[in-house]
């Protein structure tokens, strides 16, 4: 940290060390700038980009069907199906269809995909509430949620130049 100084000083202290003058955060009171080569950086920035990408884990939407009439037996199968998604991180949809005489009785479907939800509801995040979209009641839901973390705060300090750190 070089501390609090003139633009064109700071400019002509990067110029001196062969080095360019970057501005890190505009919005700040004063601006935050960085003497650094600005090159180099893009360069080592792009490299962890790429090993970023390349270490993501990739989640899929697995669906699970079900039907007003499915019956203790089939649930408890598809409970199963279930938690083995959720714990190797991926999200599932349930979805309820309505077939046919269904349809007059949609109440039932609706307490079933209730029901479902109910008996996971500790080990899964719903993502999206139940919802019918024309003969289909589904809802989304993934892997139970860490704790919040929180953001950090950005340091003030008083206006009267640009804040220099060298790197």
């Amino acid at each position: 940290m070089i501390g609090v100084m003139a633009t064109r000083e700071a400019q002509r202290l990067a110029e001196s060390r062969g080095l360019d003058l970057v501005e890190i955060t505009p919005n700040a009171n004063p601006p935050v700038c960085k003497i650094m080569d600005y090159g180099k950086f893009k360069y080592e920035e792009s490299i962890r980009a790429k090993q970023q990408r390349k270490a993501q884990k990739s989640t899929q939407v697995k669906e699970i069907k079900f039907h007003p009439g499915t019956d203790v037996g089939d649930i408890n199968h598809k409970l199963r199906q279930i938690r083995e998604f959720l714990a190797a991180g991926n999200k599932v949809r349930l979805s309820l269809q309505f077939r046919g005489r269904e349809n007059a009785h949609r109440d039932i479907g609706e307490d079933k995909i209730a029901e479902v939800l109910d008996m996971i509801r500790d080990e899964c995040y719903v993502e999206q509430a139940p919802r019918t979209d024309g003969r289909i009641h589904f809802c989304l839901i993934g892997p139970p949620r860490k704790g919040g973390a929180k953001q950090p705060s950005a340091p003030q300090n008083p206006a009267g130049g640009i804040r220099i750190s060298v790197s």
